[in-house]
């Protein structure tokens, strides 16, 4: 299984996702904006990062535009989930919000296994 990284500012919806991708079988790490998330990917190593567009101190726009730029962290794909989803123009796949909790598991695990690029 996978390492998923889930970036969201919402504490309960982190936990849900947290639960949802560990009793699919995955490793979890969390951050709680874009920041935290990029000093995350160079410690968990994500196989799949799953982030909220819309975050304070730095936003999904921003993270996945910097995960993209950088040559180590360009190929991990990126699923946004979010009420503004069409900014997520670089993200492999985007939900909006609300979300069915099984569709965005489907999403997450389509993309660990076809990996970059799998839209």
């Amino acid at each position: 299984m996978g390492r998923i990284l889930v970036v969201d500012d919402e504490p309960d919806l982190r936990f849900v996702l947290h639960r949802i991708f560990t009793r699919a079988g995955h490793e979890v790490a969390e951050a709680g904006d874009g920041a935290a998330a990029l000093a995350q990917v160079h410690r968990s190593s994500p196989d799949l990062v799953v982030t909220d567009i819309m975050m304070p101190v730095m936003g999904g726009v921003e993270l996945i535009r910097r995960l993209r730029i950088d040559p180590v962290t360009a190929a991990i794909p990126i699923l946004a989930v979010s009420g503004d989803w069409q900014l997520a123009v670089e993200a492999d796949a985007a939900l909006a919000k609300p979300y069915r909790f099984t569709e965005v598991l489907a999403m997450a695990e389509r993309l660990l296994q076809e990996g970059r690029g799998a839209k």
